[in-house]
């Protein structure tokens, strides 16, 4: 391979354009020959990836960044990145589809009597035509324009279902959106489609969500009725400070993704070590008198859901029975966890 179109896989965005490679003095017969040998991947029309490289994009954020890449090196269309394409690149934690769909906004011509959100879907691409301004904080982050992170969780909250929406206000209100800035963008949007579904996912945002599962079980435990439950409830004594995913009452609720117990995640216990220290850590929450629930993802998203919800139905009834609600006799060990202001 020629070594200048090595050296563009090589490094980000992993992508060569055709042109790119015939004016490096590859044939047409030779581009052609190493996709259909499947050493090149075409990721759209025109552009290519290296087959290796593809193999290893394991999440969906990885997939959905590589074919907004290809997109956007591929289109002459003025724009900025948003909605899924705009949360990939601001590191949102968001559901996903599992064909990635690139969302690109095209901003209204002046005097254009468009409406302002109109849409058009072609080949996997999805363009908005859509007023921003300074107010919308449109910037680059690694190397992209993108609309701002405030822009973006209300457009993916407009764009997709409720859960999608509170996981993506989550994710900009931790990392330190206000509140009132997400409100401000939709008031400027008042009679666009599905504003109202915006404005539950801001009323129903907590920017004590660290991860996807743990916006998604928030929003199952909501269902049991009790309210909303407290966020990043932490505890501290002898020595020891702990912070529980969900709080109702004097019971607890922890998520738990597969990746904490893979060896090697963050410090490099061993998996055996991890759920010993998990064990622990449960052990001595229930030492003062508090019950605990663990959900992972067959619990919060797909047809689990429901099984899993009359589960913490009859573990949250049985702390309740035992223990109570009130938790005024702890006072002297909870802990707040320091967060953005929302």
């Amino acid at each position: 391979m020629h070594p200048e179109i090595a050296a563009l896989l090589g490094a980000a965005p992993h992508l060569v354009i055709r042109r790119q490679a015939l004016a490096a003095g590859m044939t047409e017969r030779e581009v052609d020959r190493l996709v259909r040998a499947g050493a090149w991947v075409a990721v759209r029309r025109g552009v290519y990836a290296d087959r290796t490289h593809v193999a290893m994009l394991t999440t969906r954020s990885a997939r959905q960044r590589l074919h907004d890449d290809a997109v956007a090196l591929s289109t002459r269309i003025e724009h900025v990145r948003s909605h899924d394409s705009a949360a990939v690149v601001w590191g949102l934690a968001v559901p996903l589809p599992p064909v990635p769909v690139t969302h690109l906004t095209v901003p209204v011509p002046p005097g254009s009597r468009s409406r302002p959100q109109r849409c058009r879907f072609r080949h996997g691409t999805k363009h908005h035509l859509a007023p921003y301004g300074v107010a919308d904080r449109p910037t680059v982050v690694d190397g992209v324009p993108v609309l701002g992170l405030a822009r973006t969780a209300v457009d993916m909250a407009r764009e997709h279902d409720l859960a999608t929406g509170v996981a993506a206000v989550d994710g900009a209100l931790h990392a330190g959106v206000p509140r009132g800035e997400l409100t401000a963008v939709t008031e400027r949007m008042h009679y666009w489609p599905n504003i109202n579904r915006v404005r539950q996912a801001i009323d129903l945002g907590d920017s004590g969500a660290e991860s996807l599962g743990e916006s998604l079980a928030r929003l199952l435990v909501m269902q049991l009725g009790r309210g909303r439950p407290q966020t990043q409830f932490g505890l501290a004594r002898d020595g020891r400070t702990a912070f529980a995913d969900l709080r109702i009452g004097r019971h607890l609720f922890e998520f738990d993704g597969r990746l904490k117990y893979h060896r090697g995640f963050g410090d490099g216990r061993s998996a055996e070590q991890v759920v010993w220290d998990e064990k622990v850590r449960q052990d001595w929450y229930c030492s003062y008198q508090l019950g605990m629930s663990r959900l992972v993802w067959a619990d919060v998203i797909g047809p689990g859901t429901a099984a899993a919800l009359a589960r913490l139905e009859r573990e949250v009834a049985y702390t309740e029975a035992r223990f109570g609600i009130d938790i005024s006799d702890l006072a002297p060990y909870v802990v707040p966890r320091r967060r953005p202001a929302a």
